[in-house]
């Protein structure tokens, strides 16, 4: 498979994911998929950021959000998010730590 080919289906592939998470499965906590995964809607975000800045494209953390979720994160937020109990806080400490790296501030 030449290179050109790999990364037009790596795209596909990752739209197909962001469909799945913000389309079919939008009841589907970030916090949840953080514990169980490793990773949510904000890392996908933030990778996709990431890999502008690495291309030389500014993009901050609030504009990534913001096309990831196709809106201001703020407000897909208050669409979807639910408060999490104490204990489901208690393993997303965990799991950003071993997956992302230490919270900041």
């Amino acid at each position: 498979m030449d290179d050109k080919t790999r990364i037009e289906i790596e795209a596909a592939a990752f739209r197909a994911l962001r469909h799945h998470l913000m389309e079919r499965r939008a009841d589907v906590q970030n916090i949840d998929l953080m514990n169980l995964a490793g990773f949510c809607r904000n890392c996908l975000a933030r990778w996709y950021q990431e890999a502008a800045n690495e291309r030389g494209i500014a993009m901050t953390k609030d504009e990534a959000r913001e096309i990831y979720y196709g809106t201001p994160y703020e407000d897909w937020r208050a669409a979807h998010q639910i408060e999490a109990d104490d204990a489901r806080k208690a393993a997303f400490e965990v799991a950003f730590r071993e997956n992302v790296g230490p919270r900041e501030g």
